[in-house]
């Protein structure tokens, strides 16, 4: 029974050793030997995200923060709130400042020195975000025209990486608006001063609830969701589809690729809205529990 068990053990043993040799030694054919049964490495179907994970509120010095995990990937979100005087071309709003930073700790392909273009362009695609999508209205940010408004610093750090950066930090960042508090500000007529009331808190009004869905294409004809760094390394195409509570298309992001049939974009457009459903539940199932 003993050398039974020990062959078996021997057996599957070498089995996990051939496929990392395969794995390594050709990445490409190793994926696609999953994808041509409709599944994939880690056990997921092919339209199936990872488990995602929320914590809302983890951060106390934060005016609101937020900490998403799919997967592996994990990005914490931190809003930090400032007064200024509000800009000379919108006298009536006040600004949202969004910033994603890839540390060096968060993937052994990051190194030191200057913010990765990865984060660059995801920084770049959240401000673009929250303009088309307008999940705060800037004039909500105003407390008195042309002299006083809050400025809303959006910090998103990546703490792991393992692909599909974008969605999770539209999460991090709609979590954290939806857990952000702002203390009541008013201008001193007589010092034309602002004062503020720590005491007096209010949050403020999230307008759209956007959330992302990232594919991954292989050979022009199989799309997969929520992909990983290695499947989004080996893919010929990523996409991400942004959605709002209404089904509405804020953005679609493409950068490059193979292109993809009217037919294939609707089939991921409808994956989008489902995956939004799934989002909104978990974001308001957290906040519940908070309240109570």
């Amino acid at each position: 029974m003993v050398k039974r068990y020990a062959a078996t053990c021997t057996h599957v043993g070498n089995q996990n050793i051939m496929a990392e040799g395969f794995k390594t030694a050709d990445p490409l054919e190793y994926h696609k030997s999953f994808l041509k049964e409709n599944c994939r490495p880690d056990g997921r179907e092919l339209d199936e995200f990872r488990t995602t994970t929320l914590n809302i509120g983890p951060i106390s010095t934060a005016e609101g923060s937020a900490l998403v995990k799919i997967g592996n990937t994990t990005v914490m979100c931190g809003i930090k709130a400032e007064l200024a005087v509000p800009p000379s071309d919108a006298l009536d709003k006040g600004y949202i400042v969004p910033n994603v930073d890839m540390p060096p700790l968060c993937a052994s392909k990051v190194r030191s020195g200057p913010p990765e273009e990865q984060a660059q362009a995801a920084s770049q695609f959240i401000a673009d975000i929250i303009e088309t999508s307008e999940i705060i209205r800037k004039e909500d940010l105003c407390i008195e025209k042309e002299k006083l408004c809050w400025v809303l610093y959006c910090d998103m750090m990546c703490l792991d990486y393992d692909g599909n950066l974008l969605d999770t930090c539209i999460v991090a960042l709609l979590a954290a608006l939806k857990n952000t508090q702002l203390p009541k500000v008013t201008i001193n007529k007589e010092t034309d001063l602002p004062e503020v009331d720590l005491l007096k808190k209010c949050p403020i009004n999230v307008n759209r609830h956007p959330v992302g869905s990232s594919f991954a294409v292989f050979d022009n004809t199989i799309t997969i969701v929520d992909p990983t760094a290695d499947e989004e390394s080996l893919a010929t195409a990523v996409m991400t589809l942004v959605v709002d509570e209404e089904g509405r298309l804020c953005s679609l992001h493409k950068p490059g690729g193979t292109a993809l049939s009217g037919e294939k974009l609707q089939d991921c457009m409808g994956r989008a809205v489902t995956r939004h459903r799934e989002i909104s539940k978990l974001v308001d199932k957290i906040l519940d529990s908070i309240k109570k």
